[in-house]
């Protein structure tokens, strides 16, 4: 239990430190970062597997960069859930998406 809090605690840092160098997001304060972590993982546990269920086809034609709009649309559903989390363009949510990824993998190795 204690290994989750700290993952989302680092998580929900590395959400507030990405607006500052990334245009098109805007995270306005650290609460607000710990419910995009919390959301995003609830998203992508749950609604994530489904979305690329039903798009398999699209995804399989396209040979796999359905995929990144899928991640696109993940940010863009948070942005409809947590206020205070602002996105625009596809860009910058695409690049927050694999940043917060690639971050999440990273305190996962060191928080088993």
């Amino acid at each position: 239990m204690i290994g989750f809090i700290i993952r989302y605690i680092i998580i929900a840092g590395v959400i507030l430190i990405i607006p500052r160098y990334l245009k098109g997001i805007v995270v306005d304060g650290f609460t607000t970062a710990l419910l995009v972590a919390l959301v995003m993982g609830f998203l992508n546990s749950f609604v994530k597997p489904f979305l690329h269920i039903i798009s398999f086809p699209i995804t399989f034609m396209t040979l796999g960069l359905f995929s990144l709009v899928i991640n696109v649309a993940i940010v863009y559903l948070t942005e409809l859930y947590v206020p205070g989390f602002q996105v625009s363009g596809f860009v910058a949510p695409l690049i927050f998406s694999f940043l917060v990824s690639f971050s999440s993998t990273v305190v996962g190795w060191f928080t088993k």
